[in-house]
């Protein structure tokens, strides 16, 4: 089955805390699983940054928003258990545990912030949401990051050959090969090139060299012709190592081609050649960033 929401899994999380023994997070990421009869993948699965799974990161909020309701209640580093209220509360066989149910105790807007002094609501919160708060803020992220790709790959559709060429080399040498534009790479003539659009070094020292063709072109997909006459290029120079960037796509004649040959050609499509400029900043320039923390239970295991 799918992934469960935070919200989903709040019961269950309560109901197996119910023993009134002490757990740790493993166990209690085990039993959940098994209760969601989850998959080793959907286990495994991560946050788009990738700094944590996405299950670990629902379990994790469950159990925070249910302490914050005081069912539940630390007992040292990692491990917690249900508190008297828990006990209480799952006596009275609940059919749910949301947000909207948590409000019902009056503890629970206090722990979690949401009132002022004169007991009125600080801020309004959508109790309907499934979302953890660092899934809304990665998919929101994702969603602008897709959208500057899709602008930038735009932009770049629009330059002439000669600037794609250099940008090419120019994404490869910000990625590590051969140090500096100057002693790196280099872009060839526009003319008798030998379907060869760019050089470069595959290492500081030269050891071997990287030969790179660019294509800009907008919807026309790259086939296995134009990857075999590449191939072709590259027995030319002698070489067993190439880069083929495109703007648009490659077909799958061109992508199970080069999976059948000894030289190792790889291939960058349009998407791929945006998110690198992203990752590599070329061509885009950061405006804002938000530096997020968290608690470093190690400063207070010295206590």
């Amino acid at each position: 089955m799918a992934i469960p929401d935070f919200q989903s899994v709040m019961l269950p999380m309560l109901t197996f805390l119910g023993d009134n023994q002490e757990h740790s997070m493993k166990e209690t990421l085990a039993a959940l699983g098994a209760h969601f009869n989850l998959t080793d993948t959907e286990m495994n699965e991560m946050l788009p940054s990738r700094n944590q799974t996405i299950f670990y990161n629902r379990v994790t909020w469950a159990k925070a928003h249910l302490k914050m309701a005081s069912l539940v209640e630390n007992t040292k580093r990692g491990h917690f258990k249900i508190s008297p209220l828990g006990i209480e509360t799952l006596n009275k066989k609940p059919q749910f545990i949301n947000l909207k149910f948590l409000k019902t105790f009056p503890g629970y807007l206090e722990n979690a912030g949401r009132t002022k002094d004169n007991g009125k609501p600080n801020i309004t919160e959508d109790i309907e949401t499934n979302e953890t708060p660092e899934e809304i803020i990665e998919w929101n992220y994702l969603k602008i990051r897709n959208n500057l790709a899709l602008e930038l790959l735009s932009k770049v559709k629009t330059c002439s050959p000669a600037f794609f060429e250099n940008l090419v080399v120019e994404l490869l040498v910000k990625m590590g090969y051969g140090g500096t534009i100057k002693e790196a790479g280099q872009a060839t003539k526009l003319t008798n090139d030998g379907g060869i659009d760019g050089i470069i070094k595959e290492d500081k020292l030269g050891l071997d060299f990287i030969y790179i063709q660019a294509k800009r072109w907008d919807t026309q997909p790259v086939g296995r012709p134009d990857i075999q006459s590449f191939v072709g290029a590259l027995d030319g120079q002698r070489a067993n190592k190439g880069v083929f960037i495109t703007t648009s796509r490659f077909a799958d004649s061109a992508t199970n081609y080069v999976k059948t040959i000894t030289k190792k050609v790889i291939l960058i499509d349009g998407e791929q050649l945006a998110n690198y400029m992203i990752d590599y900043e070329l061509g885009v320039s950061s405006f804002t960033a938000y530096n997020l923390k968290k608690i470093d239970n190690d400063y207070f295991d010295i206590e």
